[in-house]
């Protein structure tokens, strides 16, 4: 009994530092919820990083309305988003179709053409975060004919 007790005793002590530099400390009036903690893309596919010496980031809010759609495109660089309100259907070239619900946090696909399309009756609502280079669009959009 005794030694379960030094244990957990020990426990107790070394636990505060055991916490992720990245955590807030609720003892001093904010608290961090993680809401996504991923090494993939949207397809499952490693996150392709943006090696640069230009950076420059650009967050953004996107509204979908019932029935619209982003139309193709692609992004050169790493885009983080959150979708704060709606449904979004995802389609990549690749072939993969993902469905997300409001809450849910993705990292979009690098150098993949891919739309995402509100086929529910609420505007979507995403905050959406580019990670790119000075001088380079955040979004291209396919040749047209």
């Amino acid at each position: 009994m005794k030694y379960k007790i030094w244990i957990l005793a020990g426990l107790l002590v070394i636990m505060p530092f055991l916490t992720r530099a990245a955590e807030y400390d609720p003892r001093k009036g904010a608290r961090g919820t993680v809401i996504l903690e991923t090494e993939t893309m949207i397809n499952g596919q490693p996150i392709d990083y943006l090696d640069t010496e230009r950076p420059h980031v650009t967050a953004m809010i996107v509204d979908i309305a019932p029935g619209g759609q982003t139309g193709w495109h692609s992004h050169a660089m790493p885009v983080y988003a959150y979708l704060m309100t709606g449904q979004l259907t995802v389609k990549v070239e690749d072939g993969k179709t993902m469905e997300l619900k409001e809450g849910n946090a993705f990292v979009e696909v690098v150098k993949l053409k891919h739309n995402g399309i509100n086929n529910g009756q609420t505007p979507v609502k995403l905050v959406v975060f580019y990670l790119g280079e000075k001088g380079t669009p955040i979004v291209t959009w396919p040749d047209k004919p």
